[in-house]
């Protein structure tokens, strides 16, 4: 079999100020997979899995571009119709093709288009007809459209937040797409929708119930693959909700009763999902009150993974403030301090402006005496997705004031690892709280350390107070919001 595979990721918040450009992709890699061969890094791992997998079956893998920006706003039209056109050139030169398997996140929004996963699939399905398998495997915090649906054959979403399943999905949706193409099997897809904007960690219950049952009921009676799409809270684009999906072999009826089961069980247990986050004082006060062990204090709302800047303040600010010692911020993203630091070296003694760049919900700048303890050219974190790839901050340094102890980076990028700490010598052991800017993928790595975990609520530019969002393009009939959806599965 002759099979094509891209990939094109970034996840937009919709009410980002920053601008996803060239640059922004650049930074974290774009690879020419016609013309040069496709690294391993956080977000190709996919694709390599694919190469091998096609290999050892002895098929034809054509490789065509490989481009991940981190989450920020809107992706510039050019550089989106430029990323388009690479792909569909490079389809059309591999043809004829028996498959195509495409590595996306769900949630890319750009200048002219609120749906860019279902408008490229549109134009390759365009090019390759009907006969044609296409495959698609999306992030859970997808915008899981019709256009999406009625493009690809097998579409398949990671089960776990935090997203350490990426291969294993990626293997699922390989076998799904040639056993397809192959005729073995006639995926028939459903989805049913789910009012509800929240964050669902799979890492506890009952969400870790749920993702169990799920794998558990794939592979009989027909069951071919189950995904939740959880949506992305920040983008303002329909459909917006979350959605169920089922994908069931010849049986459009079974798929779906099976997504309506899934949006069902997931309503019942809405209440003991909702995200609940706290004050930084509330954190600070119950971190305080513990006498052992590390608490974790997530940032969630300066999360860079969900298009925050990762440069507020706030936290910072109430930690200098209270005369907290033996807590460790960060990496926060602070280029400029970076390099002031660099050219002072270790052991320096320097007045530093932290942060509080990007606007107001940023916070205010805060200017520290601070001594310069670590400083790489070139720092990373180990990636939580199961690649084994290492994920870059650029040239970072960490500083201390008066047991106020931050890390700083260059490349804009949530906490993944306690590595993001050690790798510049914070003696993480002897910390007391660890604040990393991250929203659920930080616990794969940092569970095993902590004592316990707290979710901060914000402030920030992603706070997580679901009650008050209002959108202007996607539907406001949501919960928590409204306490009784009018498309709530109770009714449907």
């Amino acid at each position: 079999m002759r099979i094509l595979t891209a990939t094109l990721i970034t996840e937009t918040n919709t009410f980002s100020p920053m601008a996803t450009g060239l640059g922004a992709f650049a930074e974290m890699g774009i690879f020419h997979g016609a013309r040069e061969a496709v690294p391993e890094t956080l977000f190709t791992a996919p694709m390599l899995l694919w190469r091998r997998m096609g290999r050892a079956e002895e098929h034809q893998v054509f490789e065509s571009l490989a481009a991940f920006a981190q989450p920020a706003g809107k992706t510039v039209r050019a550089v989106y119709e430029d990323f388009c056109k690479e792909i569909c050139d490079d389809v059309r030169g591999a043809q004829p093709l028996d498959a195509v398997l495409l590595n996306l996140h769900g949630a890319m929004v750009a200048e002219h288009c609120d749906d860019c996963e279902g408008e490229l699939l549109s134009r390759i399905r365009e090019l390759v007809g009907p006969e044609v398998t296409i495959g698609v495997e999306l992030d859970p915090h997808c915008h899981l459209t019709d256009r999406m649906l009625a493009q690809a054959d097998v579409i398949v979403t990671y089960k776990e937040y935090p997203h350490t399943d990426t291969l294993e999905r990626a293997a699922e949706l390989f076998r799904l797409t040639v056993d397809t193409a192959r005729g073995k099997i006639r995926p028939m897809m459903a989805v049913a929708e789910l009012p509800v904007v929240n964050l669902w960690s799979t890492v506890s219950e009952p969400m870790r119930g749920l993702v169990d049952r799920m794998v558990a009921r794939e592979g009989s009676n027909g069951v071919l693959s189950l995904s939740f799409a959880h949506g992305f809270p920040w983008g303002d684009v329909p459909p917006g909700c979350a959605r169920t999906l089922a994908i069931v072999d010849g049986d459009p009826a079974a798929a779906g009763r099976l997504a309506r089961e899934l949006t069902a069980e997931l309503w019942a247990m809405r209440q003991a999902t909702a995200f609940r986050g706290l004050s930084i004082d509330e954190a600070f006060d119950l971190a305080l009150a513990a006498d052992d062990g590390l608490t974790v204090i997530a940032d969630t709302a300066d999360n860079p993974g969900g298009g925050a800047p990762g440069d507020s303040t706030f936290v910072l600010e109430r930690a200098v403030a209270r005369g907290i010692r033996d807590i460790v911020i960060g990496p926060l993203w602070d280029p400029i301090a970076v390099r002031f630091c660099a050219e002072a070296g270790l052991g320096a003694r320097i007045d530093l402006r932290v942060g509080g760049k990007c606007g107001p919900a940023s916070g205010t700048p805060q200017d520290l005496r601070v001594i310069v303890r670590g400083c790489r050219k070139q720092h990373d974190q180990e990636s939580p997705f199961g690649s084994g790839a290492r994920v870059a901050l650029g040239p970072s340094a960490w500083v201390e004031a008066d047991g106020v102890h931050l890390v700083l980076c260059s490349l804009r990028m949530q906490t993944f690892s306690p590595s993001a700490y050690a790798g510049l010598g914070v003696p993480l052991a002897r910390m007391r709280i660890a604040v990393p800017k991250s929203t659920n993928h930080f616990r794969a790595a940092f569970d095993p350390l902590a004592a316990r975990t707290f979710y901060l609520a914000g402030p920030g530019a992603i706070s997580a107070d679901f009650r008050s969002f209002v959108y202007r393009n996607r539907s406001n009939d949501f919960w928590p919001r409204v306490e009784a959806p009018a498309s709530r599965p109770d009714t449907a």
